[in-house]
């Protein structure tokens, strides 16, 4: 979550009146992530989340994450529900932005995970894949193997300014796994961005899963191998296999994984590694003048690569052979 566009008081509050919630009361913007402009908002009625969708959103996706938001909702996954204008619609138009409101969802988001919450995330994760899979909308994963190399080029090999080499090292990695990357894994709905602040405890339970707007069709191991990545490595970026452990046996008793996802597992996790390491590199080199956003450093996925290149084995992950 980020803010990127100012809005005016004046229209946030004829914005809200499109809504039966009452009141504009106050809101305030938050500032974390990379994506879309985000505010708390609260009215007489009760407090809500407001997204504006920015340029680097596609608006014709703006339907699939909605309607699947809907969808898991209603299937008893906990995540946040778009509201209902008054005219039925779910999407409108903010300060030249499309935007829409979703329900707010209790819960905060733990910086120094535990393997208990890494428990916690991975019976939630199966939850999702396993809710999703009568979801009968689909969208591509833009941000997969083919969209790596893509991504590299609108980078305009500036890659070396950020640390010497770093250019041809993503290129070698990068064609490796463009051609190795494993096809007809089990797939279906996935999130593709589960980070730690997008999971939400209430004290050691999980209380939910927010910021569906990477959601995508693709392999459910690939969703795994992403949360491998961003819940189980430490702050001096060394591999916390416990946690690991804690996250898969968690999945596991909710959906089992087949033979081909835990083969495919270490090379799953050198790809979501590289996913971040690209992404994070073009955000790096083009933050938009008077963000108020704080890009994060595509060095530490860099050290995440190395890891997973040295990974032969599901052992490395916690899973026995």
């Amino acid at each position: 979550m980020a803010v990127y566009t100012d809005v005016a008081d004046e229209e946030l509050a004829a914005f809200i009146e499109l809504y039966d919630v009452g009141r504009l009361l106050s809101f305030k913007g938050i500032a974390e992530g990379v994506e879309n402009s985000n505010f708390l908002v609260h009215t007489e009625k009760a407090n809500f989340i407001l997204t504006l969708y920015e340029k680097r959103v596609n608006k014709d996706d703006l339907p699939f994450f909605l309607n699947l938001m809907q969808h898991l909702a209603a299937s008893g996954l906990s995540c946040p529900t778009p509201v209902v204008m008054k005219s039925g619609a779910t999407l409108g138009e903010l300060a030249g932005r499309p935007a829409a409101m979703v329900t707010f969802l209790e819960g905060m988001w733990v910086k120094r995970p535990k393997p208990l919450h890494c428990a916690g995330l991975g019976a939630g994760l199966a939850a999702l894949h396993v809710a999703g899979s009568d979801f009968t909308m689909t969208r591509q994963n833009a941000l997969s193997v083919s969209g790596w190399r893509p991504l590299l080029d609108q980078c305009a090999g500036r890659a070396d300014e950020v640390k010497p080499g770093l250019q041809a090292t993503i290129q070698t990695a990068l064609s490796k796994l463009e051609a190795d990357w494993p096809k007809d894994l089990p797939s279906g709905v996935i999130h593709a961005d589960l980070f730690p602040d997008n999971v939400f405890f209430l004290g050691e339970e999980l209380s939910g899963l927010i910021d569906f707007y990477f959601a995508c069709t693709d392999s459910f191991a690939y969703d795994i191998a992403i949360c491998l990545n961003a819940w189980c490595f430490e702050a001096d970026h060394s591999f916390n296999v416990t946690k690991a452990r804690a996250l898969l046996d968690a999945y596991q008793k909710v959906r089992p994984l087949t033979d081909a996802e835990t083969t495919a597992l270490p090379l799953l996790a050198r790809g979501a590694s590289m996913r971040f390491l690209l992404s994070r590199l073009y955000d790096w080199l083009n933050v938009p003048p008077g963000a108020l956003v704080t890009p994060k450093d595509p060095m530490e996925y860099l050290k995440k690569l190395q890891f997973h290149e040295d990974a032969k084995t599901v052992a490395a992950y916690g899973l026995d052979l």
